[in-house]
């Protein structure tokens, strides 16, 4: 599955443009975050990209084919989308809510079969909503119907899988749920587009970030290379700083905010990270089906690889592999960073110390 934006603009009103010639593509398998400041354009863009609204120029395309001229019940057969739990919802109880969403398998009209209300009760065991099945989406908190609205969409097993906001309105259990379900699910090979005020959350899942700037000014690529303090100022118009909390098993970023400044222009991307490091990548997973994955990323990354060991320990249930790298920094903290990101992998780097200074550990 390819999905790319083509030089896209959108206009609410005349001279007033909120999207402006956008280039961006999404695989199976990515998990792509998109942030900006309010009214920087994100839900418009996903109304864009799925048709709601129409592109002022420019298009986008599903495996090379406009997706506006694509029939709706093909295009929602590989697509499934998530609202914001907001409006009014049909009083349906919350197992037919999620049963709706498989209707692009079964057919408006079809009477159910047992695979599909196993499939129901399945994501509600999963999302831990089991204890909602009875009660109407309009006696819901907004909380739980967006947990409702989310077993919908899986439910219809799509290749692409966008959401506006996913976490709002939900706890801390309910982020991590949705957070854990969108990264089980790009590690299956489907990808995930969504929505979110959380960079810290990007930078914690995402394998790509679209930023945006009010104005239409926007920068795509890398999560690490897109979600930096500097781009965070001029995007939002606030210093913040980019923390880390050590686990025993992890290392994960967090964004502190500092103090409102004012938004500004020219964010960065990528930087030649010219400067050569000998590194160490060590991880031990618990998901030996992410062997697969872990295997292509160092293949892609391989002309930095100077060695590699790893054993499994199925005693324990674990596999483990230290990886020697020598390349640019930033190469290997954009590896370190995918990999980090798939489910049941933990794993650390260390950098050698370089002349007068120390190691430095990084997720």
């Amino acid at each position: 599955m390819n999905l790319k934006v083509e030089n896209a603009s959108f206009s609410y009103r005349k001279g007033k443009t909120v999207i402006k010639g956008l280039n961006f593509g999404a695989s199976s398998g990515d998990l792509i975050a998109i942030l900006g400041p309010n009214g920087a354009g994100k839900t418009t863009l996903l109304r864009c990209i799925m048709g709601f609204l129409k592109w002022s120029s420019g298009k986008s395309t599903l495996d090379g084919e406009d997706i506006r001229s694509i029939p709706g019940r093909r295009f929602w057969s590989r697509v499934a989308y998530v609202p914001q739990a907001r409006g009014v919802f049909a009083a349906y109880p919350a197992e037919e809510m999620i049963l709706l969403g498989r209707t692009n398998r079964m057919g408006i009209f079809s009477v159910p079969k047992a695979e599909d209300l196993d499939r129901v009760h399945e994501l509600m065991e999963k999302m831990h909503i089991s204890r909602l099945a009875g009660r109407k989406c309009t006696e819901m908190s907004g909380g739980e119907l967006q947990m409702i609205l989310i077993a919908r969409a899986l439910a219809a097993e799509p290749e692409l899988l966008i959401l506006d906001e996913p976490e709002s309105n939900l706890d801390f259990r309910n982020q991590l749920i949705v957070l854990d379900t969108m990264s089980e699910l790009a590690a299956n090979g489907i990808c995930c587009i969504f929505n979110t005020h959380y960079p810290a959350h990007a930078l914690m899942r995402a394998s790509k970030a679209l930023l945006f700037c009010r104005g239409g000014e926007y920068l795509f690529g890398e999560t690490g290379h897109v979600v930096t303090e500097a781009n965070i100022e001029k995007a939002f118009g606030v210093k913040a700083v980019i923390g880390e909390v050590e686990t025993p098993g992890n290392i994960y970023k967090s964004i502190i905010p500092l103090k409102v400044t004012e938004p500004g222009a020219g964010m960065v991307g990528h930087s030649d990270g010219a400067g050569r490091v000998i590194a160490v990548i060590s991880l031990i997973s618990s998901n030996f089906a992410a062997g697969g994955r872990i295997n292509a990323l160092l293949h892609e990354y391989r002309r930095y690889v100077v060695g590699r060991m790893g054993m499994p320990y199925r005693e324990c249930g674990v596999f483990i592999l230290n990886v020697t790298l020598d390349g640019p920094e930033n190469e290997i903290r954009s590896l370190s960073h995918k990999l980090g990101i798939l489910p049941g992998v933990h794993g650390k780097v260390t950098f050698a110390e370089p002349e007068g200074g120390k190691a430095v550990d990084e997720p």
